[in-house]
């Protein structure tokens, strides 16, 4: 089985407001990924929450997936993806597909194409690419888990990704969604654009 995990629980400084409730195709960010994860197939879903949270909670029918909050959500990201796994790992899943709450534009064929390549090769990490990109979400093997539930404060997620990176495994998709990363109101305001065409 392979889950879900989603980090929600950053601050949205330069943003300037929660991304997880912003819109896309007439849903927010953070409800776009789970519907788009549970067309995969993917059953099991783990959303990780911490600035605003009660306020996402209310805002977001969470009711088909499971809330964890991260206290310590001002630590990083680290800390966040940390809190997510130990929830996730309750569920003894063979993998975790770690979408990033501002990164809604990761479509169903997307991930399904993660799945598909993980079913038959186990590689320890999957990675989608557009034109030679490296994009989101990143598919990551249960043996990594302790390694990345080991990472000290602050440390990145990456410290372990790249100690893998010879045996990383890459899959070329066509979908640059993989690549639309929502940080700031400009990047925003070209989506929603984008997305009335």
């Amino acid at each position: 089985m392979i889950a879900g995990l989603i980090l929600a629980a950053g601050e949205s400084r330069r943003m300037g407001r929660d991304k997880a409730l912003l819109t896309y195709h007439g849903r927010t960010f953070l409800e776009s990924i789970i519907n788009n994860l549970g067309a995969a197939g993917i059953g099991k879903v783990t959303v990780v929450l911490g600035h605003h949270a009660e306020t996402i909670e209310r805002a977001v029918n969470l009711a088909a997936v499971r809330v964890v909050v991260n206290r310590d959500y001002q630590w990083g990201q680290t800390s966040s993806l940390q809190t997510g796994l130990a929830a996730a790992a309750a569920d003894s899943p063979e993998a975790v597909i770690l979408c990033l709450v501002d990164h809604p534009a990761i479509s169903t064929e997307v991930i399904a194409k993660l799945i598909e390549r993980f079913e038959l090769t186990r590689p320890p990490v999957l990675i989608p690419t557009y034109k030679g990109q490296r994009g989101h979400p990143a598919l990551i093997n249960q043996t990594l888990f302790p390694e990345l539930l080991a990472l000290p404060s602050g440390e990145a997620a990456n410290a372990v990704i790249r100690k893998y990176r010879d045996v990383t495994q890459f899959v070329e998709v066509t979908d640059p969604g993989i690549l639309l990363d929502v940080d700031d109101p400009d990047t925003y305001e070209r989506l929603a654009e984008g997305s009335k065409k």
